[in-house]
């Protein structure tokens, strides 16, 4: 048993995992931040690579107390019951459009108000919390962002590498 479990049990929390359908969970989330509670996720799919990895990172979301800005990352419903979490690229008056850092095209729209959360801190395995909003945390994001046009070669690189490291070390687990 890993130390974080160790610790979880003893606080009398066991360790079992539950999937729901990301309508009915997110729409949960919805509520509680709205609440002013702190809510953590683990993440799916690959759409904020290299800053985020689905499946193996969580996040903490709540609801700001500043108004959202470009390089935020933030949980928004772009229609009804259907939840993303990617980065703000560009604020339009009311309208806000959203792009994951590991997309290579394609951008989503949708009104400020429709912005549940935003990430206050990135989680990995090892329950070490990693702050996307600190200044060099979003001087990266910035680069990545101007890295847009080579940004699918960055990413093949990326997925060559880590399956490389898989195969050489199968039990490994980037943390």
């Amino acid at each position: 048993m890993t130390e974080p479990e160790q610790k979880k049990r003893a606080r009398g929390i066991t360790a079992s995992r539950l999937i729901l359908p990301n309508a009915i969970l997110l729409g949960e989330v919805k509520k509680y931040v709205r609440l002013g509670s702190h809510v953590t996720i683990r993440t799916k799919g690959n759409s904020m690579l290299p800053f985020i990895r689905g499946e193996i990172d969580s996040v903490e979301l709540s609801v700001p107390k500043i108004p959202y800005a470009q390089g935020d990352i933030v949980l928004a419903e772009v229609i009804p019951d259907h939840y993303i979490l990617h980065r703000i690229w560009e604020i339009r008056g009311r309208q806000v459009i959203l792009m994951g850092d590991g997309n290579c095209r394609g951008k989503e729209k949708c009104s400020l108000e429709n912005i549940i959360a935003k990430v206050d801190y990135i989680v990995l395995p090892s329950e070490r919390k990693i702050d996307p909003n600190k200044p060099l945390r979003r001087f990266t994001a910035r680069v990545w962002r101007k890295l847009l046009p080579v940004r699918p070669y960055l990413l093949a690189i990326r997925w060559r590498w880590t399956g490389l490291m898989a195969r050489i070390f199968p039990s490994r687990r980037e943390a």
